[in-house]
Protein backbone atom coordinates (compact mmCIF):
# COMPACT_ATOMS: atom_id res chain seq x y z
CA UNK A 1 0.00 0.00 0.00
CA UNK A 2 1.38 3.46 -0.83
CA UNK A 3 1.91 5.85 2.04
CA UNK A 4 -0.84 8.41 2.47
CA UNK A 5 -0.39 12.01 1.32
CA UNK A 6 2.99 11.61 -0.41
CA UNK A 7 2.06 10.24 -3.83
CA UNK A 8 0.45 12.24 -6.66
CA UNK A 9 -3.07 11.40 -7.77
CA UNK A 10 -3.14 8.57 -10.31
CA UNK A 11 -5.50 8.85 -13.26
CA UNK A 12 -5.85 5.41 -14.86
CA UNK A 13 -7.76 6.79 -17.87
CA UNK A 14 -5.78 9.94 -18.71
CA UNK A 15 -6.55 11.28 -22.18
CA UNK A 16 -3.73 11.97 -24.65
CA UNK A 17 -4.81 14.83 -26.92
CA UNK A 18 -3.22 15.77 -30.25
CA UNK A 19 -4.61 18.55 -32.47
CA UNK A 20 -7.76 18.84 -30.36
CA UNK A 21 -8.79 15.20 -30.51
CA UNK A 22 -8.26 12.31 -28.11
CA UNK A 23 -5.82 9.87 -29.68
CA UNK A 24 -5.43 7.39 -26.82
CA UNK A 25 -5.90 6.85 -23.11
CA UNK A 26 -3.22 5.80 -20.68
CA UNK A 27 -2.38 5.94 -16.99
CA UNK A 28 -0.77 9.16 -15.78
CA UNK A 29 -0.48 11.61 -12.91
CA UNK A 30 -2.15 14.24 -15.13
CA UNK A 31 -5.79 13.93 -16.26
CA UNK A 32 -5.01 15.22 -19.78
CA UNK A 33 -1.75 15.15 -21.75
CA UNK A 34 -1.44 17.42 -24.79
CA UNK A 35 1.12 16.38 -27.41
CA UNK A 36 2.15 17.83 -30.77
CA UNK A 37 3.33 14.61 -32.39
CA UNK A 38 2.39 10.99 -31.83
CA UNK A 39 2.85 7.81 -33.83
CA UNK A 40 -0.41 8.38 -35.74
CA UNK A 41 0.76 11.61 -37.36
CA UNK A 42 4.55 11.31 -37.30
CA UNK A 43 5.99 11.05 -40.85
CA UNK A 44 8.26 8.13 -39.92
CA UNK A 45 5.34 5.95 -38.85
CA UNK A 46 2.85 7.09 -41.49
CA UNK A 47 5.24 6.39 -44.37
CA UNK A 48 5.28 9.95 -45.67
CA UNK A 49 8.83 10.68 -44.57
CA UNK A 50 10.96 12.21 -47.28
CA UNK A 51 14.71 11.99 -47.04
CA UNK A 52 16.18 15.14 -48.50
CA UNK A 53 19.87 14.71 -49.07
CA UNK A 54 20.60 17.33 -51.68
CA UNK A 55 24.29 17.17 -50.89
CA UNK A 56 25.72 13.80 -49.92
CA UNK A 57 27.01 13.81 -46.37
CA UNK A 58 30.02 11.64 -47.14
CA UNK A 59 30.99 13.76 -50.13
CA UNK A 60 30.58 16.92 -48.07
CA UNK A 61 32.79 15.49 -45.30
CA UNK A 62 35.48 14.42 -47.77
CA UNK A 63 35.52 17.85 -49.42
CA UNK A 64 35.48 19.67 -46.08
CA UNK A 65 38.57 17.89 -44.83
CA UNK A 66 40.41 17.98 -48.16
CA UNK A 67 40.11 14.31 -48.96
CA UNK A 68 38.46 14.79 -52.33
CA UNK A 69 35.30 12.84 -52.98
CA UNK A 70 34.46 9.37 -51.76
CA UNK A 71 35.10 7.96 -55.25
CA UNK A 72 38.55 9.51 -55.48
CA UNK A 73 39.47 8.10 -52.05
CA UNK A 74 38.71 4.56 -53.16
CA UNK A 75 40.50 5.26 -56.45
CA UNK A 76 43.59 6.39 -54.55
CA UNK A 77 43.70 3.08 -52.70
CA UNK A 78 43.54 1.20 -55.99
CA UNK A 79 46.31 3.37 -57.46
CA UNK A 80 48.54 2.80 -54.42
CA UNK A 81 47.97 -0.93 -54.68
CA UNK A 82 48.91 -0.90 -58.36
CA UNK A 83 52.23 0.88 -57.71
CA UNK A 84 53.41 -1.64 -55.12
CA UNK A 85 56.25 -3.82 -56.39
CA UNK A 86 55.23 -7.32 -57.31
CA UNK A 87 56.56 -9.91 -54.95
CA UNK A 88 57.98 -12.70 -57.04
CA UNK A 89 58.68 -15.89 -55.14
CA UNK A 90 62.34 -16.71 -54.80
CA UNK A 91 63.17 -20.31 -55.58
CA UNK A 92 65.21 -21.97 -52.89
CA UNK A 93 67.89 -24.42 -53.86
CA UNK A 94 66.82 -28.02 -53.55
CA UNK A 95 67.96 -29.63 -50.33
CA UNK A 96 70.67 -32.28 -50.78
CA UNK A 97 69.19 -35.70 -50.49
CA UNK A 98 70.97 -37.84 -47.97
Amino acid sequence: MPKADIHPTWYPDAKVICNGEVVMTTGSTQPEITVDVWSGNHPFYTGTQKILDTEGRVDRFMRKYGMGSADSASGAKKAAKATEPDATPVEEPAAAEA
